[in-house]
């Protein structure tokens, strides 16, 4: 058995105990484990080695904060490489005898590719952690009784604070709950609204028929009241909602030749409260979505002008982030949403989805039923160079998506009449010569050129080469010719002195 180093990580300092003794095969048993709860016992198994203090908080959190993610910080490398002994490999074994114990498999990686000590985390090691964690301050003498408990309290604020701080996807959450939220919004919306209207609808049926808008029509409500209090000066209030004459005068003579009940005033001042939380709901759904959409032009403007601020939020609240978008493939995008008919699909062998949440993009709409799935192919595609412009792009600028949308309308015209869409080359090269221009980058640096110009040139220079070529050939071409002719000759007359020395014998 080796020598066993545990490192503990506390909110006070890095402790390394020393396993003394230890049965491994019987970690398992319930005796074995009570016993980790016996001071006594467990101090003959562990004891302390050394103890290094965080000097402030700033420290402490910062080498926490690596801890979490796995890294080694020199404050902890000094500390292991002082500490702890680099064991010499024997002749006969590969590794060597001693060896750390750490909770973290992420982090122990780490330690063993920076210091080179070997690390180990197995159930002999979660066990002992567990009792270091138990009676680490009674292993610690300079701890009085509570400044554990302090010291793990102020780390933890500190923690949850830095991660909410410094969260890289923060205006990503208030898109997220945004749409989330008006999704919700609408459901509740239409619940409320058919209860409204059928509630209402005892008393003045006709007035369904009439209006067929639900925000419309509980404000109507709540003007009306009884219908029999519907009279021809109540139209200016009534067109004001309408907003047709016509309108407000059909609902005054529908009000008159009414077939429905009559409802006494605690059951009409229910129906009045109801209606007015529903038309408030309403104006809250509105404001919302003016919210949401200020919240993606800032975020997300190129995705927002090519597919829509509603279903661009909703792709983004799929993915969890516009990082995660933006990392995704275009095939990912195109079906994103749709994960439970891609499974059923690949389960039973049969056609995948062509879409996802993109369909509810005009584009699919637009597209004949042959095309769905091209269209819907090429404005995943788009998709994600927009959000990969949004993402890590430095200008704030709606430019590329406008040209990513023009793309795709292009593509549209292609599948209908055959006239041939635009490069996308082109088309980046052309908008980043226009950021060029307004940004007045074009006075002091010119403008690179584009691709069409350099591959003409490069023809140009291709075909001076094959003319040059063509002439030197010309040129040379007698010059061979007459060698030729001339060693033709010598080997004619090589035969026949041969034949002539062959008769003379």
């Amino acid at each position: 058995m080796g020598v066993l180093y545990l490192l503990y990580e506390s909110a006070s300092g890095y402790g390394l105990f020393e396993r003394v003794k230890s049965e491994e095969v019987g970690v398992s048993l319930p005796e074995v484990q009570a016993a980790v709860l016996d001071l006594k016992k467990f101090s003959a198994v562990v004891k302390l080695k050394s103890f290094l203090p965080f000097k402030s908080a700033h420290e402490a959190l910062e080498n926490i904060c690596a801890v979490s993610e796995g890294e080694v910080t020199k404050f902890l490398g000094d500390f292991l490489e002082l500490n702890v002994p680099k064991g010499k490999k024997e002749k006969k074994e590969k590794e060597s005898k001693i060896a750390l114990g750490v909770i973290e498999t992420k982090l122990g990686n780490a330690i063993s590719e920076t210091l080179g000590i070997k690390c180990q985390s197995d159930d002999v090691v979660l066990e002992l952690m567990r009792g270091i964690r138990v009676h680490f301050s009674r292993f610690i003498s300079a701890l009085k009784p509570g400044d554990l408990h302090k010291a793990q309290l102020g780390l933890a604020h500190s923690y949850s604070r830095s991660k909410v701080k410094f969260n890289v996807h923060k205006v990503d959450n208030m898109i997220i709950q945004s749409i989330c939220l008006l999704d919700q919004l609408d459901k509740d919306l239409n619940q409320f609204a058919m209860r409204c209207r059928e509630w209402y609808s005892w008393h003045f049926p006709e007035l369904i028929g009439i209006v067929s808008d639900n925000y419309n029509f509980a404000r109507l409500v709540k003007v009306i009241k009884q219908k029999s209090s519907l009279t021809a000066e109540s139209l200016p209030s009534l067109t004001e909602i309408t907003e047709d004459e016509a309108k407000s005068q059909q609902i005054i003579d529908a009000a008159k030749m009414s077939m429905g009940t009559d409802l006494s005033e605690i059951d009409m001042k229910n129906v009045e409260d109801f209606s007015e939380r529903v038309a408030k709901l309403a104006e809250y759904r509105k404001k919302l979505h003016e919210y949401l959409v200020k919240k993606m032009n800032d975020c997300a403007p190129n995705l927002s002008a090519l597919i829509g601020e509603i279903v661009g939020a909703r792709l983004i609240s799929h993915a969890g982030s516009l990082t995660n978008l933006a990392k995704y493939p275009a095939s990912t995008v195109q079906i994103l949403g749709a994960e439970k008919a891609l499974f059923r699909a690949l389960k039973t062998r049969g056609p995948t989805p062509k879409y996802g949440l993109i369909f509810h993009s005009s584009f699919i709409g637009k597209a004949g039923p042959k095309n769905k799935g091209r269209i819907s192919r090429y404005l995943a595609n788009k998709c994600s160079i927009a959000a990969r412009i949004d993402c890590f792009g430095e200008l704030a600028t709606n430019k590329f998506g406008l040209e990513l949308k023009k793309q795709v309308e292009e593509r549209l015209e292609f599948y209908k009449s055959g006239t041939a869409p635009r490069k996308n080359a082109e088309v980046m090269s052309q908008v980043c010569e226009e950021l060029r221009k307004e940004n007045g980058e074009d006075e002091e640096a010119a403008p690179a050129e584009p691709k069409s110009e350099k591959k003409k040139k490069k023809k140009d220079k291709e075909k001076k080469r094959s003319a040059e070529e063509m002439d030197t050939a010309d040129d040379e071409a007698p010059a061979k010719k007459a060698k030729v002719e001339e060693e033709e000759d010598g080997k004619e007359k090589k035969k026949k002195k041969k034949k002539n020395k062959e008769s003379a014998e």
